[in-house]
């Protein structure tokens, strides 16, 4: 994908016609709508990606990875439900989350754990999940800022956890609380039959999840409040796909949250094997 600097693009504000060079889109006055020349390939990517198959990727490679740093321990015998899990020693060294490695001054940790599993089981039902609310998720807000909802309330659900000491922790799940609390609030802020319906839907939905991690052993309950909470503000806060189409400010939004997240595991594998 390369940049436009010169000829016709579509202004990222208003979706018409204007020029690459324009200091301001003569139809809508949005300042320099060929952002640089970069306006078309992000409006291009954020369109013609899938984010939920990127992470369902990313969750599935970085988990034979931490597998693979560690088979000895990934394949020593325990119970059904840590089932291939990989070591502690594998997690820390990808970027696993929790108040021992912040304290560290990992703080890449609340982004990098988020696609970091403990056993097949988790990765499975995490996955699972991912696949069916994402797609929800982007219908009603847009693709980039579905990767904004998905990064800041994983990154919410760990802030939170950290702040209550758990210790060491990884997974998706925060933000999977994350898009529920997203439906959520579109339910809210669409109003009407449709709107009440997606809200109860989902408000259940979280409801019920967020009581049946009381009832199973190491589930991160304040990682999946503090994700319900980021993903709902970020709902209030973000446009709705119907009332506004997305605009250079969610595609930023979304490429900072992407870097942030590939820079974060830059530095765990850098401190990981500079020991």
């Amino acid at each position: 994908m390369f940049r436009k600097t010169s000829g016709s693009i579509l202004c990222p504000s208003c979706g018409r016609l204007t020029h690459a060079a324009a200091p301001v889109c003569l139809v809508c006055g949005r300042r320099n709508p060929g952002m640089w020349g970069f306006a078309g390939p992000l409006r291009q990517v954020f369109r013609s990606w899938d984010f939920t198959n990127a992470v369902t990727l990313a969750c599935v490679a970085l988990y034979i990875a931490t597998l693979v740093f560690d088979p000895a321990s990934a394949l020593r015998p325990r119970g059904i439900f840590d089932v291939f899990a990989p070591s502690n020693r594998a997690l820390w060294a990808f970027g696993a989350g929790g108040a021992i490695p912040w304290q560290a001054g990992h703080w890449w940790t609340i982004l990098t754990a988020i696609y970091l599993h403990g056993g097949l089981l988790h990765i499975i039902f995490n996955i699972l999940w991912i696949r069916q609310l994402g797609p929800e998720v982007e219908g009603c807000y847009g693709p980039a800022r579905l990767v904004v909802i998905f990064t800041v309330s994983g990154a919410a659900g760990f802030v939170v956890s950290n702040a209550f000491d758990v210790p060491f922790t990884v997974g998706a799940s925060g933000s999977i609380f994350g898009l529920l609390g997203a439906l959520v609030a579109y339910g809210r802020r669409r109003g009407g039959t449709f709107g009440r319906l997606q809200l109860q839907q989902y408000g259940q939905w979280a409801l019920v999840l967020f009581i049946a991690g009381f009832f199973m052993a190491g589930v991160n309950n304040l990682a999946h409040a503090g994700g319900f909470v980021g993903g709902f503000a970020s709902g209030l806060a973000l446009s709705l796909a119907e009332r506004r189409a997305e605009t250079t400010v969610d595609w930023l939004l979304a490429s900072a949250a992407i870097v942030a997240t590939v820079v974060g595991f830059g530095f765990a594998l850098i401190t990981a094997f500079a020991h």
